[in-house]
């Protein structure tokens, strides 16, 4: 029986968003070179709202893009249960000098971030790349971190954070799993 206890609930989910928008806001102020890439798949859902809300604040549109990472991971010859997902990469705007935000919901170990830094470059070569994370729950394998965290969350190696979204998951709510 696994144990599930929530770390944020869907009002706290919503507004740990609005200051990490605001956060990005207060850094980057009017820069027209900001663009915001997903990685797919709750990442990129968390980046859509993170660009309806600098949108808003702007009164212009932030350019948006979704990010694959599959083929980049490091660990498809070591997990032979892994069986990933393929989604799609967009990214509908030229990326070249521009200050990207990459958007994702949990960091781990660095290496999804590291696999989505790998793909970006192969789109281009940004200005920038800033990292905004929901959730930080540490265990860093490599030298990454974030530029905007939502919470910090202690954990345990034997736990695993579920974010789950209402584009995916018709609920907002991030919450640990003990095994």
């Amino acid at each position: 029986m696994k144990e599930c206890g929530t770390i944020l609930s869907e009002k706290e989910m919503s507004r740990t968003l609005e200051r990490l928008a605001f956060e990005v806001y207060e850094r980057h102020g009017e820069e027209s070179g900001l663009a915001i890439i997903g990685i797919q798949r709750r990442g990129a859902d968390l980046a859509e709202r993170v660009k309806g809300l600098l949108d808003e604040r702007l009164g212009r549109k932030v350019p948006l893009g979704k990010l694959d990472i599959n083929f980049y991971r490091d660990d498809w010859t070591t997990n032979l249960e892994l069986q990933p997902t393929i989604n799609c990469t967009e990214i509908p705007f030229d990326i070249g000098n521009a200050t990207v935000l990459l958007v994702d919901d949990v960091l781990y170990s660095g290496r999804t971030i590291r696999a989505a830094l790998e793909a970006i470059l192969d789109y281009g070569r940004p200005k920038r790349v800033e990292l905004l994370v929901l959730i930080d729950r540490g265990h860093r394998e490599l030298p990454i971190q974030a530029d905007y965290v939502g919470k910090r969350v202690e954990t345990h190696y034997n736990e695993h954070v579920n974010v789950l979204v209402s584009e995916r998951d018709d609920e907002d709510r991030v919450c640990l799993v003990r095994s």
